[in-house]
Formats: structure tokens, sequence, C-alpha cells
């Protein structure tokens, strides 16, 4: 396993981190994820750990927290083997109050995490989204806090723009504050859009990416080609529309698949092995939450580290996978002092 540190910070993470949005499996939403119970997620991170990935992510809104119980379960006894990450800031009940990043909320949800966890601290906590109706400065106090009193070790945030992000940064620098040096954010081979402005910010401000859906909702595990039906066990058969993420052309999927097919046949290597090692040849990426159901899912996901595709296989993807960006991004690569054109 290949460890990378986490943005600006001193903290090494496996470039692999494990997602545990398929532990519990309550509700129509996850259940479409999965729904591991503690016997096999135990094995889970017993597979993990053998293979050096020490990192498992969580939130406290999987499976209504289920998942971070069903997590603190699965690694009682070896705490200090692994990294904890989870993610607060959704609703988690009807009242008010049960939303958002308020000092009210984050501190309920930061204890009622560590309660479900089984443990003392977490070692790195993100904002689930950006709450544009509570001040960046309450926000970031609330977490000071917690990093002061040792039950927090590290800050980031998910789903936030760039000018959330920065906003963030800023207020951080100005009052001496703990600074974000993780953004868990959607990256894939297929869906790109983090490239035009929130990796140039990473760069710049050194803020590492925690890659989440780097399979772009199923639709990069090798089994969606064109003219098959959908696999019945995809995520993308789900009810649930929103589980089925961002649209993605049939034609523009298809003929990124159609590249990672011919790789495939290169290599040796499968269409999800590939599309987790583009990935991981990409500024910014820290670690790539990855999920599995079962072992096999699991082992194979493994088999992305350790070896890397060629500069021209990587260029192959890179011209299947391009799109035109919106406005300004298209216009801004057109000029010669933007120094992260992607």
């Amino acid at each position: 396993m290949e460890y990378r540190f986490l943005g600006a910070s001193g903290l090494k993470v496996p470039v692999l981190s494990f997602g545990t949005g398929t532990f519990g499996g309550s509700g129509a939403f996850f259940e479409a994820w999965g729904a591991s119970d503690v016997a096999e997620a135990t094995r889970l991170v017993d597979i993990c750990l053998d293979a050096g990935l020490t990192m498992f992510d969580s939130a406290d809104v999987y499976s209504g927290g289920k998942a971070e119980e069903i997590l603190g379960q699965a690694i009682k006894g070896r705490r200090d083997k692994v990294l904890i990450s989870t993610k607060g800031g959704f609703r988690t009940g009807p009242g008010p109050n049960e939303t958002g990043s308020s000092r009210f909320h984050l501190t309920e949800t930061i204890h009622n995490s560590l309660r479900r966890l089984g443990t003392d601290y977490i070692d790195l906590f993100q904002l689930h989204s950006f709450d544009a109706f509570t001040p960046v400065e309450e926000v970031l106090q609330t977490l000071d806090d917690f990093v002061r009193a040792g039950k927090i070790r590290y800050v980031g945030c998910s789903n936030f723009s760039g000018w959330h992000l920065m906003k963030s940064l800023a207020a951080a620098e100005k009052y001496g504050l703990p600074r974000y040096v993780a953004h868990q954010a959607y990256y894939s081979l297929i869906g790109r859009d983090y490239e035009w402005e929130l990796m140039p910010l990473g760069l710049d401000q050194k803020v590492g990416a925690v890659v989440w859906s780097p399979l772009g909702w199923g639709r990069l595990t090798g089994k969606i080609r064109r003219g098959q039906p959908l696999p019945e066990s995809s995520r993308l058969q789900s009810k649930v529309v929103v589980d089925n993420g961002p649209p993605v052309d049939d034609e523009y999927l298809y003929g990124v698949v159609d590249v990672l097919d011919q790789l495939a046949e290169e290599t040796g290597k499968t269409v999800p092995q590939l599309a987790l090692n583009w990935l991981l040849q990409r500024p910014t990426v820290a670690t790539l939450v990855v999920g599995a159901r079962n072992e096999e899912q699991l082992k194979q996901n493994l088999g992305a580290v350790g070896w890397n595709l060629t500069a021209e296989q990587v260029a192959r993807l890179d011209a299947a996978s391009n799109k035109t960006k919106t406005y300004p991004y298209w216009h801004q690569d057109g000029f010669d002092r933007n120094p992260f054109p992607t």
C-alpha cells in the first residue's frame, strides 16, 4: 500500500480508504449500497488491514448512524491500528437545529459519532456540506474547541464549491483556527468537474482530495457496456433517484469503457482497477474511498495499487473522458498564464 500526506498536514493516509456506506443497509437509499452486518464488516476490515488499508470513512447519516456503530464494533480492540474519518452536518432529525454546521448541531453530531464509534477521538472530521446560514467563524471555532479537547485531530470538508472552501480557509488563516486539510469530493474518470476549480484550489492551498464514488456510481465496474442490460445488483437500478448520481450520457460512458476494455486487454487489469489507478495519478488526490459489498469486490479494488498506467495509457483515457468545460473554465485554459490547465 502506498501512503501520501493529507494536504498540508503531517498525516499520512493510505491511497485507498474503505467507505462504510455499505454497512447497515437501513432504508431504501442505503440498502441500495449494501447491508454488511458486524460479522461481514469485521471480515472486510481484516482484509483491509492485511493489505495496509488503514483508513475507514463513514458519516453520521449512513444508515441513520448504524454504519458508525458497525464500524466501531468491527475495529474494537484495534483502534490504534486504524484511522477513522467521518462526516456530519446533514439533517439528523426533524427539529430546526438538527441540521447544518451550527455550534449546537456540530456539538451534538460529534458527541454522537464518538459514542457510536466507541472511540474518544476522530482522526479526520469533515463537514458533509457547506452551511450557508452559519458564519464560517462559528463553524471553525466549534471545530477548534474539539481539536483542542483532543476529540478531533484533523478537519476537512466535503462537497464544497471553490468559494465555500476558500472563504473557510481565509477565515482560518485570519483567526488562527483549524485549517481544512482535506476536501472529500466526487471525482471519477466520467466525472471530471472537480478538475475545473477545486483541483487548482487544492494545488494552490494544499488541500488533499479524499475522492468519493471513484467508480462513478458503479458505472465503471466493468459490468455496464453498450447493448447490455444493467446488472441486477447495480445501484443504478435503485428506485431512489438521487442514488443514481449526475446523469451521464450513454455514448460518452461507452466510449470511456471501450478504452478501458482495450487497456484491460493490454495490461491484464480489470476495468475498475484501471479507473482507480487513473485517479491515483491525478494532482491533489490523497486517497480514494472505495466501497465493497463483499470480499471479492474489496480484493479487486485493492488490486488498483502497486503499479501505474503508462503516460500513453493515461493520455488515451484523458482523451476519451475529456469534455468541454463550462465558462469561465474553457476560456481560462486559453490563457498562457494559467498554471493549472486540465
